[in-house]
């Protein structure tokens, strides 16, 4: 038994290890990968930011890399009048604590870079906190990713209240 238990230790101990290798290598990577954050992303052409943000409407991901610190990830957008929005949820949550770093990588620096396409894309991400735009953005990610419609009620009060944090990315 003794033998099983410090085999199953060992194996524990190499995966935890390999995990951390990975998720350190990603940092310095071109970059994210799928849902592992990585690198300042070190390819791709600068791009005047378009006045429509239209041909993301159906992009079901898209690439960012905040400047504090700066990694890269991949996330969901949304488009609505035109304009570029994107979601995070779940941030009151134990694990969208973990899960959901980069909203607060925004508070002192709100400059993020967009990558679409080898594009890259010098924007800045404005909280949205209230007004009209929070249904029609709330129900387009709902179209993409699926997921209920929302109702005014409880798409207002998940802003308000910090559980979902809306962004609309704006030229710097």
């Amino acid at each position: 038994m003794m033998k099983l238990l410090k085999g199953l230790g060992i194996a524990i101990v190499g995966v935890a290890l390999v995990v951390f290798v990975f998720l350190f290598a990603m940092r310095f990577s071109d970059g994210p990968m799928a849902i592992f954050p990585g690198g300042a992303f070190a390819s791709g052409e600068p791009a005047p930011v378009p006045a429509d943000w239209s041909f993301l409407r159906d992009r079901m991901e898209v690439e960012f890399q905040t400047m504090d610190p700066d990694t890269s990830r991949t996330v969901w957008v949304g488009v609505h009048d035109s304009r570029l929005f994107l979601v995070s949820g779940y941030m009151n949550s134990w694990y969208g604590g973990i899960w959901k770093q980069w909203p607060h990588y925004l508070g002192d620096d709100a400059n993020i870079v967009l990558r679409v396409d080898g594009r890259l894309y010098d924007l800045r991400l404005e909280r949205v906190m209230d007004g009209p735009d929070i249904i029609p953005v709330l129900s387009e990610f709902g179209r993409k990713y699926g997921g209920a419609p929302p109702n005014a009620v409880d798409s207002n009060e998940a802003v308000s209240s910090g559980s979902v944090w809306m962004y609309e990315a704006v030229a710097r």
